[in-house]
């Protein structure tokens, strides 16, 4: 799937290696942001399917600085999802 990303939209996917923080700095920071919710240690049994995926959904439409100030929502479906529906 992810040929298929790279081939209609020009972006490149990286992977990066294991244990290798410093190369997934966005990554990293959206860790952090789920902090926010989930402190280290949490027992997410405690929280419904629906508490779980309000977070998400929080977290996906909060702007992010990297993104130009748009939100992870508006980016996937603008360039992502409309590529591959060509």
């Amino acid at each position: 799937m992810f040929e298929q990303i790279e081939k209609r939209t020009g972006l490149k996917v990286f992977f990066a290696d294991p244990y290798s923080a410093w190369q997934r700095g966005a990554n990293e920071n959206t860790n952090k942001l789920l902090r926010q919710y989930f402190p280290k240690g949490i027992n997410f049994k405690k929280f419904s399917d629906q508490d779980l995926a309000l977070k998400v959904s929080m977290l996906n439409h909060r702007p992010r600085k990297c993104l130009a100030y748009q939100t992870p929502h508006e980016v996937f479906y603008k360039e992502v999802l409309g590529a591959l529906a060509t």
